[in-house]
C-alpha cells in the first residue's frame, strides 16, 4: 500500500487525500440532489463546512476514546495525520446539517433526505483512504483469493486478510444508488420525508455492523466493537423513524400509486 506520495520534499497522506475526494464526490451528488428537490441552499457552503465539522467531530471522538494515550502524548494524539472515529464524524456532520436546514428554512427532514446519498458516497470514497493507506481498517486472516496483505501500510501486516474497505465501498455505493432511486418516490409523495434518513441510517448502520465481524477491532461490550455499539444505535434510530413516519402518513397517501409526469 501507498500510505504517503512523497513528491520531493511534499509528502501527502493518500488517506487524506481520498477524504478530501470523498467530500468532492459528495458535493456534486448533494448539488443535484438540491436541485432536483429545488432546495434554496447552497452545496458548496454546505459541504465546506461539514467536512471541516466531520473532521474535528472523528479526531475528537477518536482521541476521546482512548483517554490514557491522550494524557501521555496530547499533542501527538490531537494532530496526528492518523486516527478518525467515523461514527464522530458521522454526529458533528449531522449537528453541522441541522444548523443549515434550520438557517435555510427548509424542513429538518427534507434537508437530511437530500443529504443522506451523499454521505453514503462520501463514506464509499473515505474508505479507499483507509484502503491505500494501510491504518488498520483490513480484517481478519482469510485464504478468500482476493485477501490483500499491507507490508508496508500505517498498520503492517505480511498476512492476507479481508480487504474490508473495498467491501465498505461497495455497500456505500449500492447505498447510496438505492437511497436516490428511493428519494425519488419521496419526491412523487408515494413516501414521506424522512424516509431517505431512515433508510441511510439503518442500511449504513447494518452494513458497519455486520463488516466488524471480520475487522480487528477490540471487542469492548457484549462481544461488540463501538463501531458496531454506534452501527447498532444507527440501527434503532433508523427503524424508529421509518415506524413513526408511517404512522403518521394518511392512509390514502400511502395507497396512492402516483404517476410520472
Amino acid at each position: 500500500m501507498i500510505p504517503y506520495i512523497n513528491i520531493g520534499p511534499l509528502s501527502i497522506g493518500t488517506f487524506g487525500l481520498m477524504m478530501w475526494l470523498a467530500f468532492v464526490a459528495a458535493f456534486f451528488v448533494l448539488n443535484a440532489d438540491f436541485r432536483r428537490r429545488n432546495l434554496p441552499a447552497d452545496p458548496q457552503m454546505v459541504i465546506g463546512i461539514c467536512a471541516l465539522a466531520g473532521v474535528a467531530g472523528a479526531k475528537l471522538y477518536h482521541v476521546l476514546e482512548s483517554p490514557g494515550e491522550l494524557m501521555a502524548a496530547p499533542f501527538t494524539m490531537l494532530f496526528s495525520r492518523t486516527g478518525f472515529a467515523w461514527f464522530g464524524g458521522f454526529i458533528a456532520g449531522l449537528l453541522a446539517l441541522i444548523y443549515f436546514a434550520k438557517r435555510y428554512r427548509i424542513p429538518i427532514l427534507t434537508f437530511l433526505d437530500a443529504a443522506a446519498p451523499a454521505a453514503a458516497v462520501g463514506y464509499a470514497v473515505g474508505r479507499i483512504g483507509c484502503l491505500l493507506s494501510g491504518d488498520g481498517d483490513y480484517g481478519e486472516p482469510t485464504s478468500l483469493p482476493w485477501g490483500m496483505s499491507f507490508p508496508h501500510g500505517l498498520v503492517p501486516t505480511n498476512e492476507r486478510v479481508h480487504p474490508t474497505p473495498i467491501y465498505e465501498f461497495i455497500a456505500g455505493m449500492v447505498i447510496a444508488y438505492f437511497l436516490w432511486k428511493l428519494g425519488e418516490r419521496v419526491l412523487r409523495g408515494a413516501m414521506p420525508n424522512g424516509t431517505v434518513l431512515a433508510m441511510f441510517l439503518i442500511f449504513s448502520g447494518m452494513a458497519r455492523f455486520l463488516v466488524e465481524f471480520i475487522r480487528i477491532n477490540p471487542r469492548v461490550y457484549f462481544g461488540m466493537s463501538n463501531a458496531q455499539v454506534a452501527s447498532l444505535l444507527s440501527l434503532i434510530a433508523g427503524a424508529a423513524l421509518l415506524i413513526k413516519l408511517k404512522r403518521q402518513m394518511p392512509m390514502s397517501a400511502a395507497k396512492a400509486v402516483p404517476t410520472r409526469t
